[in-house]
Formats: C-alpha cells, structure tokens, sequence
C-alpha cells in the first residue's frame, strides 16, 4: 500500500511527492507550466521501479533498486493527485499529461502496459496524454512491441509521446553515460518506422546538452528521419550524481539562446527542435528525478530497507 510520508513544492508549480512502500521509498510528481493553468496542462510523473538499475552518470534515481511495480502502486500514484484535485475522476484538463519517466526505467516495469490498457477507461479524461521515455535498453522482453500495438488501438491522432533519452551520438560517450546494453541509433530508428503513424506525435529523441558529449546533427541526419522524430534539448539538472560525476551543461537554464547555433544546424539538417527548460523554481523544490529521495537518506531522514 502506497503511505505518502513527505510533501515538497507548491500547487502553483510542481509538487514532489515522497511515498513508502514495502519499506522503501519512491517519489512522483504533479505540475503546471505557467503561464498555463492547469486545466490547460496538467502533468503527473510517476515512478515506476523502487530506484533504478540504470545508473545514468547523472540520475540520483540510480543509486539502488529494490524492485518493480504493480498496476496498483502505478495506479495509486495517478489516483493519489487526481483525487486531490479531482475527487469525481472528471479530468477537466486540456492536455492531461501522464509521464512514466521518473524513478525506473519503464521498460523493465510490464505493469506500465497494463496501467496503459486501463488507464482511458479509469478516469473521464478526454484530455489524456500517456508518455513513456526510455534509453532503449536491449532486452526489452516484448515491451516495445506490445507498447506499440496499445498506441495503435488506444492512443491515435497523437495523444501519445513517445521519447528515448539519447543525450550524445558519440556511442563510446553515450555507454558511458548510460551503462547498460541498450538500443543503438540504428535500433531507435527502425523502432520508430514501426510505431509511427500519420497524425501522431513525432517521437522525441532527447539530449541533455552537456560538455565532452557531442551533438552532431549530420549523425543525426544519417539514421533518422525528421518528417517522425523531433530533437529536444534541456539542460542538465542539478542532482547530486552530477555533481558527483562532474557532469557540465552546454545548455545555460537562464538563456536558450546559448545552443542557437545547433538549434541552426539541426534546422539545415532539417529537424524540428525543441530547447526545453523548465521554471527555475523546479530546481528549488528538487522536482529532478530521484532527488528527493536520495536527498532524504543522505540526511538520514528517511531509512531504505536494506
């Protein structure tokens, strides 16, 4: 059972939300994007595994994991914000956003697959949006294709985002940033001529813009096609793993501008990119994937079952 032991944030913004469960912490997210309201858009990110096995350079997600989780502890993170706002299960909102990408790579949680075949049918919500990023990992035991064949039944004319986390097309840069066996370039674009449809959302393919690990829009240009995938750029977050790891941005949070130049260059190539950076205040609250509980432990103010 899903025990909410600690609150962060503000309703104006963003809200982290600390749970227990089994003895274990995770943590799960609402916000809004001012100046939009959040009958506008409305965006839950959930967990989806207690921590990660990943150990991206700079996730505080990954520092441990203790498991997968159900249906029932996905659905109790949704029903737990959507009540509070929403207690008749009516989601007034015109872009209702549910985000499986906070802690846990969500391929490894076949529960997400469930959540998603039942999700339209749970609540009134005509406004719903899943999105599900994942770095690709290899074995994805079936995910990608039965992913594949829900969005085509259930979430057509795009109200689906799909999103893979590339961050570098250097290949040596990227295993040392994600250090798993994972899907290559080539793999995400054969992926994306399968799950693509006309009227969908383009999949993103995201980069966290950062010194030492290269962008190259003709890399980009050899394997992928703009007319289905869209380039989204953000800066580095500031979570503890990195610092740790001394991980740089090249994408300055207080001016977009500062990546124009591959903004350009990525246009020549002929992508549509997107430069997404989120309220300051975000890094405030600590809404950055894993921060909270791992912040928590540090401070001994929370204790994982070992």
């Amino acid at each position: 059972m899903l025990n909410v032991i600690k609150e962060f944030g503000s309703d104006s913004l963003a809200k982290v939300y600390v749970a227990e469960i089994n003895g274990h912490t995770i943590e799960f997210v609402e916000s809004i994007q001012p100046p939009h309201t959040r009958e506008e858009k409305w965006v839950l990110v959930l967990s989806c595994l207690i921590g990660c096995p990943v150990q991206c350079l700079m996730c505080d997600a990954g520092q441990e994991c203790h498991g997968v989780l159900t249906e029932q502890q996905i659905f109790d993170q949704i029903d737990y914000m959507v009540m509070r706002r929403y207690p008749t299960g009516t989601i007034p909102c015109k872009k209702f956003k549910v985000q499986f990408t906070r802690m846990g790579e969500p391929v490894f949680c076949p529960a997400i697959l469930d959540v998603l075949e039942e999700l339209p049918h749970h609540y009134h919500a005509p406004g719903l949006i899943p999105s599900v990023s994942t770095v690709g990992p290899k074995n994805d035991h079936g995910f990608l294709r039965r992913l594949t064949e829900i969005k085509k039944r259930l979430y057509g004319s795009g109200m689906f985002q799909m999103q893979f986390s590339v961050h570098t097309t250097d290949k040596k840069m990227r295993d040392k940033l994600i250090p798993i066996r994972k899907m290559d370039l080539d793999d995400i674009a054969a992926f994306g001529e399968r799950f693509y449809e006309e009227g969908d959302r383009k999949i993103t393919l995201n980069f966290i813009v950062m010194e030492e690990y290269p962008i190259e829009p003709t890399v980009l240009a050899q394997h992928f096609d703009p007319a289905k995938f869209i380039i989204k750029l953000t800066p580095l977050n500031p979570t503890g793993m990195a610092e740790t790891n001394h991980l740089q941005t090249k994408l300055d949070p207080y001016d977009g501008q500062s990546v124009q130049a591959l903004v350009e260059d990525l246009a020549r190539h002929g992508f549509e990119s997107l430069v997404s950076i989120g309220a300051l205040e975000e890094n405030q609250i600590g809404s950055n994937c894993g921060q909270y509980v791992s912040t928590l432990k540090r401070q001994g103010r929370i204790h994982l079952v070992p």
